[in-house]
């Protein structure tokens, strides 16, 4: 039998995902099984970009520029400029997802076996990402008891090598919901300056910013323009996790250059997925004044029934829709399988995502799960009681 490559043997599972058969198998027996494993907002997705691909009028669906289509980019500009991030069309280059971004990010600026710094815990994807290009993720670890802020710059720095060639973060923050500060972003620009790095910023999130606190890009730093990329998806922002649209920005044309060309090789991103795009980007800020309070107060709710739960330490996020909670268990995936085969309260029971997954240093999160608060309130609090009340009985 022909082998598989060692490349495909080494892609990791999702810790997201590799828990759905013991899910699928827990509704086969009646029971309710209550998400907080995955980011799929229960938000509507705004009525204008689903009125878009129905009213679409088109008579062939046909390819898009590879960069995706120009009016569409000339309004993501617009999109920006509101945001106090000043860059034009040329600059965005329309991507299948945010992972696609980062994907051509990763094969526009690194080689097989280049470097790239990522403070952990991350998003679980960055691991398959970096194994997919051959690239080797380089941890630095944010710990849940500074509740995950920005390590040490001093950190950063005793990692770099002459293999080095990125920096990437994620702000907000997928899974730890931390959220860095102008401070701490203008620390990091410093330092890839001075070792003439590339700064990665996934910024999916940036809309879910709580308690008066602002997003503050990279794009805005002044100076960065040679070392800046930003990841982007309309997946969270506008609730269209299945339109799979993103895109790749950044004012390096050497950069937008090369990663055109690997637009180019999958020809084109999804048309009628740029036309609810184009759409949702009309949605008033109303909508995002009323998503933002409904997070907060799940947030709040969440953390606050997590706080009553003996043994448990938890990270207070500052965006997204993500916390990482430390349970009192030695191993975090066996209890999330144990959670689905074998423990309910009235049929009813909790899908977890284990951390270990979004660490790449080994041992590292093992008692650790993220929480994914994309349910409503009532839902949460008695997802949050099942846990406490396996917890009493679980045994390790």
């Amino acid at each position: 039998m022909p082998k598989i490559s060692q490349k495909g043997q080494s892609m990791p599972q999702s810790p997201i995902r590799k828990l759905v058969p013991f899910a699928e198998k827990a509704y086969k027996m009646g029971k309710t099984v209550y998400h907080l494993n995955i980011g799929q907002p229960d938000i509507k997705t705004p009525q204008a970009a689903l009125d878009a691909v129905k009213m679409h009028g088109l008579d062939i669906l046909a390819y898009t520029r590879s960069e995706g289509s120009e009016e569409y980019r000339k309004k993501i500009a617009n999109y920006y400029q509101k945001n106090d991030i000043h860059v034009k069309q040329d600059d965005i280059i329309v991507t299948t997802g945010g992972s696609e971004a980062l994907l051509f990010a990763f094969g526009s600026i690194m080689d097989v076996d280049d470097e790239v710094i990522i403070p952990e815990p991350f998003y679980a994807n960055y691991n398959g990402f970096s194994t997919a290009s051959g690239v080797k993720v380089v941890p630095v670890i944010s710990k849940i008891e500074d509740n995950f802020a920005l390590p040490a710059i001093e950190e950063f720095e005793k990692l770099i090598t002459p293999k080095t060639k990125a920096i990437l973060i994620c702000n907000p923050g997928n899974p730890t919901g931390y959220l860095y500060s102008k401070d701490e972003i203008k620390k990091l620009a410093e330092i890839v300056k001075k070792h003439d790095l590339f700064l990665i910023a996934d910024e999916v999130y940036r809309e879910f910013a709580y308690d008066g606190a602002k997003h503050y890009s990279i794009l805005q730093e002044q100076d960065l323009d040679d070392h800046a990329i930003v990841i982007d998806s309309v997946s969270k922002r506008y609730s269209m996790c299945g339109a799979r649209i993103g895109c790749l920005v950044s004012k390096n044309k050497e950069v937008i250059a090369t990663a055109l060309k690997f637009a180019q090789a999958r020809l084109s991103p999804p048309t009628l997925a740029q036309i609810a795009s184009e759409a949702a980007l009309e949605t008033p800020q109303s909508y995002f004044d009323d998503v933002i309070e409904e997070y907060v107060e799940r947030r709040n709710v969440l953390i606050a029934e997590l706080q009553k739960i003996d043994g448990v330490q938890v990270a207070n996020p500052k965006g997204a829709f993500y916390c990482i909670a430390q349970l009192p268990i030695k191993n975090s995936d066996a209890f999330a399988q144990w959670l689905l085969e074998d423990f309910d309260i009235d049929g009813e029971t909790v899908m977890v995502a284990p951390a270990a997954g979004f660490y790449s240093t080994p041992g590292v999160g093992l008692n650790q799960i993220r929480i994914a608060y994309v349910l409503n309130q009532d839902s949460l609090k008695k997802a949050v009681n099942i846990i406490k009340q396996a917890l009493k009985v679980y045994k390790d």
